[in-house]
């Protein structure tokens, strides 16, 4: 599992907006085994995409930076979120950048700047976010997330959901952990206690683009 301690100036780096998202990658990290060769960063002053943005021009600035991935949420629209990252990128000077990012992330190779990857969650081809990609973790037999799903269901058709109908993926997960025999587990504890499954189709292809972005 990637370190957490001093790893600022790392020269292989994840850029993603916030702590949910480094805990859920530190645990599947952990359990495919990879290698401790990148750190996983945050924006320092603020959480989410704006400030993700903000600071990415500086990290792809600093010369001791080789590898940079970013991993940002589709959110409602995985075009508008896909051509954001791509004018930073070429802002900063990369070519030849995708209209459409592959379905099993991006990487780039350009000469006199770091390597770059990036990953839109849940996986490169739908909208929504880190809790989208995670909600594909719980195991396909798991019949609580079929109980999850009715329940939610049952309350946005009466419409008394407090949360807006954008995070019924969020509300989805955290019911589903709040009934696991450790309630209300992080979904990065709950990779770790094996409540998520690490080995899903989808957790599978984020590791193989971990592995070749970060690979020597």
């Amino acid at each position: 599992m990637p370190k957490k301690k001093k790893l600022e100036y790392l020269p292989q780096q994840l850029l993603v907006e916030g702590d949910k998202d480094r805990h859920v990658i530190w645990a599947l990290c952990q359990k495919h085994q990879l290698p401790q060769n990148f750190s996983v960063e945050l924006p320092k002053k603020a959480e989410g995409i704006e400030a993700l943005l903000r600071i990415l021009p500086i990290k792809l600035k600093n010369e001791e930076i080789k590898t940079l991935g970013i991993v940002v949420d589709a959110d409602l629209d995985l075009t508008t979120r896909w051509q954001s990252v791509s004018d930073k990128l070429q802002e900063s000077g990369y070519q030849n950048i995708p209209k459409e990012i592959p379905q099993t992330g991006w990487i780039h190779k350009q000469a006199k700047l770091p390597k770059i990857g990036v990953w839109v969650m849940p996986n490169n081809q739908l909208p929504g976010m880190l809790e989208d990609f995670v909600t594909y973790l719980i195991p396909d037999e798991d019949i609580l997330k079929v109980k999850a799903e009715a329940i939610l269901q049952e309350i946005e058709t009466a419409k008394i959901n407090p949360y807006s109908l954008t995070h019924h993926s969020k509300a989805l997960i955290h019911t589903w952990l709040a009934w696991q025999k450790k309630p209300g587990m992080p979904m990065g504890q709950a990779i770790t206690a094996k409540a998520l499954s690490n080995n899903s189709e989808i957790a599978n292809i984020f590791i193989i683009w971990l592995q070749k972005l970060f690979s020597n």
